[in-house]
C-alpha cells in the first residue's frame, strides 16, 4: 500500500475523556537510542516528531523515563513541538523512574508522584499534562498511588487518568477513585495470555465501559524492547501480500480492528517506517482475512 497521502485521521476518532484523539499515534519510546542502543540523531528524532504530527497524528505517549545517555523524549517532544497545536494530546506515565545512569529504581511512593508529574511538566514546557498513566508492577493494589494522582488531577496539574501494565481487579480499583480514560496494556497478534488471564476479555471490558485500550508492544510482541525476531507467521504475512502491506502494518491494523476504543501507538525514529505506521490506519480486512488472523492470534502468533 502507498503511504505518502495517508493520514492518521484515517482510523477514525476516540474521546479520552473530553480531548478527541485519532485512533492512530505517536510512541516517543524509539526516539531516544538506536537498534544497537547508542543514542539517536537529535535532528532526525525531532523531523519525526514534527512529520507525525503533520500526518494527523494528534496522541503522543511518552514518560520522563524514555531516555539515553544524550536524548530526553520529553524534550525531544518539546523542542520539536512546542508551541503545542491545541489538539495534541501528550499522554505521559509515572510510577517507575531512573537514576542518571539509567538503572531502574523501585515505584515511586505515593507521595514521590508529584516530583514525577512536575518532572514531566517541566521537561515538556506544560502547565498541566493532558492524560497521566500509573504504570504498574505486579498484583498489588494500586489504591494509594492512584489516589495520590486523583488528588493532583484535583489540584488542576492532570486532566485525565489512566493506567498500565495492570489486571482487571485494577481497573475496578481504580474506577472506584477516580475516573479512567485510558488502559495502556500489551497486547498484539498472538500476545493472548498474562498470567494466565486472557487479554481479549479484559480489552472487551474496556470498550463496553467506554475506555480506550491502548495496546503498547503490537508490532514487537514478545520481543519487547528488543523488537520482532524477524521471522513471521505465513498466514499474517499471506494477508500482508494481499494488500501491498507489511506485516508490522498488519499487525498495527490488527489490533484496530478489535474495537473502537483501541488506540494504536507504534513508535519510531525512522521517518519511513512512521508514514507506514500511519498509512496502516487505513487497512481494512475482510472477514476471511480477519478470521485467519484470528486464527494466528489464538495460537499464539
Amino acid at each position: 500500500m502507498t503511504s505518502e497521502t495517508i493520514t492518521a485521521a484515517s482510523a477514525g476518532t476516540w474521546q479520552l475523556g473530553d480531548l478527541t484523539v485519532n485512533r492512530i499515534g505517536f510512541g516517543a519510546m524509539r526516539l531516544t537510542a538506536n537498534g544497537d542502543g547508542t543514542p539517536s540523531d537529535r535532528d532526525r528524532a525531532i523531523s519525526v516528531l514534527r512529520r507525525a504530527v503533520e500526518l494527523g497524528v494528534n496522541h503522543i505517549d511518552t514518560a520522563a523515563f524514555y531516555f539515553s545517555p544524550l536524548r530526553s523524549a520529553n524534550e525531544l517532544i518539546n523542542r520539536a513541538l512546542a508551541p503545542y497545536p491545541d489538539d495534541l494530546v501528550i499522554t505521559t506515565k509515572v510510577g517507575p523512574g531512573r537514576d542518571p545512569s539509567g538503572a531502574w529504581l523501585p515505584l515511586a511512593a505515593p507521595e514521590q508522584l508529584r516530583g514525577q508529574v512536575e518532572e514531566n511538566l517541566r521537561q515538556l514546557g506544560r502547565d498541566h499534562l493532558d492524560v497521566v498513566n500509573l504504570r504498574v508492577h505486579g498484583t498489588d493494589s494500586i489504591a494509594e498511588r492512584f489516589g495520590a494522582l486523583a488528588d493532583l488531577r484535583d489540584a488542576g496539574l492532570i486532566r485525565h487518568l489512566g493506567i498500565s501494565n495492570v489486571r482487571p481487579h485494577h481497573l475496578a480499583e481504580a474506577q472506584a477513585i477516580a475516573p479512567v480514560v485510558c488502559v495502556q496494556n500489551q497486547f498484539g497478534i498472538g500476545d493472548r495470555l498474562q498470567a494466565g488471564r486472557d487479554r481479549d476479555e479484559f480489552l472487551r471490558t474496556c470498550g463496553e465501559q467506554g475506555i480506550a485500550f491502548v495496546p503498547f508492544f503490537a508490532i514487537a510482541g514478545a520481543g519487547r524492547e528488543a523488537g520482532t525476531s524477524g521471522t513471521e507467521n505465513d498466514e499474517l504475512l499471506s494477508v500482508a501480500r494481499a494488500h501491498g502491506a507489511s506485516a508490522a502494518q498488519v499487525r498495527v491494523a490488527w489490533t484496530l480492528h478489535r474495537g473502537p476504543h483501541v488506540l494504536a501507538i507504534p513508535g519510531t525514529g525512522n521517518p519511513d517506517h512512521l508514514a507506514a505506521n500511519v498509512a496502516a490506519g487505513a487497512l481494512r480486512f475482510s472477514e476471511d482475512e480477519l478470521a485467519r488472523l484470528e486464527s494466528v492470534h489464538q495460537r499464539g502468533g
